[in-house]
């Protein structure tokens, strides 16, 4: 009986370790773990001769337009590439480069350059179809509004053109008798008819878009070393949201140029407004996610090398590049970072996204155009 008793017994544990195996040899054929995967789609060189220099001044957000993406570089002009191939469809030559963001409507783009003009292009050929002559560098992206494109010189003088013809409407100068100012510009931000417009003074102004006469002005940055509002101000509702360079992140009320709040941490480039959450990078080498009602911190993401571009949703995730390193996503929620690549010399222009396409565009630091695809996948997954 006893021979008995222990022979089931065994035989009892043998099954359940057969059972076992045979569940996890199922699961392992069956399920499966997710990755965050991040690949480069493709990639070109911008430039018409190799990019042998250092200087980082290729900074234009990609811009799309119907199944094109077109990018300028900081040294000899703007190309139109096509969205899924990545093939040269048009070429532009512009002396010393393009750096600021384009605007565009229908067929038309806007864009400042190097060479002291700004630019009405025929999207579809590169055609020019009007320039407007500044007499200094043009660094900041414009703002296109009821048939009018503004947009803020080198030199501090606001634009106003007629988007058709480039005939002049109004403009509007402003000194800046600091020593130090850093090579950037805000673009302008509009609502119900009122243009707000950071200036390297460290002061927000509150135009009239029609006449150009100003409605309001406020000193934000009074840092004694750098004073610049290069980032663009960020609307919600009646709350501006605009960072000063190396100061700052003010919440201003837009009727009346009120600070509401202010939280210490300076930056460059605008914030990114998701949810109830502010996405702020930040000049010392820092991604906040801040409570947009009044600036508390959610979480701290820590960028290691160099100070991230604006922060971009995409699919679910947040994308930026650093300026002297990578192209990351991070959880939008946590912080937490899902996946990066490298595409050599970093990144200092604010990535574009195509959620269409699962696409990601950016340009790097030696002018290479990169399309990016990225996000969740399935992998197998064995147990050891």
């Amino acid at each position: 009986m006893r021979f008995i008793y222990l022979g089931a017994l065994l035989f009892t544990l043998m099954g359940c370790a057969t059972i076992d195996r045979t569940l996890e040899q199922w699961s392992s054929k069956n399920n499966s773990k997710r990755e965050y995967e991040v690949k480069t789609a493709w990639a070109r060189q911008t430039t018409v001769k190799d990019n042998l220099g250092f200087r980082k001044i290729n900074r234009m957000t990609p811009l799309l337009v119907g199944d094109l993406v077109i990018q300028g570089n900081g040294l000899d002009g703007i190309v139109a590439y096509e969205k899924e191939s990545g093939q040269v469809k048009w070429r532009l030559p512009v002396t010393n480069g393009i750096e600021p963001t384009a605007a565009a409507i229908r067929d038309r783009l806007f864009v400042g350059a190097n060479d002291g003009n700004f630019y009405s292009i025929e999207a579809s050929t590169g055609l020019v179809q009007w320039s407007f002559a500044t007499k200094a560098e043009n660094l900041s992206a414009p703002l296109l509004e009821d048939g009018v494109v503004y947009f803020l010189a080198g030199n501090n003088v606001l634009y106003a053109l007629d988007a058709a013809t480039g005939k002049q409407l109004w403009l509007y100068s402003r000194q800046d008798t600091a020593q130090f100012s850093i090579r950037g510009g805000s673009q302008p931000a509009f609502h119900n008819g009122t243009l707000y417009v950071g200036f390297s003074d460290g002061s927000l102004v509150a135009f009239n878009a029609k006449s150009g006469s100003a409605v309001w002005e406020v000193q934000l940055n009074r840092n004694k070393r750098f004073r610049d509002i290069d980032a663009t101000p960020v609307l919600d509702g009646n709350q501006i949201y605009v960072a000063g360079y190396d100061d700052k992140l003010y919440c201003v009320s837009a009727d009346k140029g009120e600070v509401l709040w202010r939280i210490d941490g300076g930056g460059y480039s605008a914030v990114t407004v998701v949810g109830d959450k502010l996405i702020y990078p930040t000049t010392n080498g820092e991604v906040l996610a801040l409570k947009k009602s009044n600036g508390d911190k959610v979480w701290t993401y820590k960028v290691t090398e160099g100070i991230a571009t604006q922060v971009k949703p995409f699919k679910g995730a947040l994308v930026f590049g650093e300026s002297q390193g990578k192209l990351r996503f991070l959880e939008p929620n946590s912080g937490k970072e899902l996946g990066a690549m490298e595409p050599g010399r970093g990144i200092l222009s604010a990535p574009q996204v195509d959620e269409a396409k699962n696409r990601v565009y950016f340009i790097s630091g030696e002018a290479n155009l990169f399309a990016i695809s990225a996000g969740w996948v399935k992998t197998p997954y064995f147990k050891e």
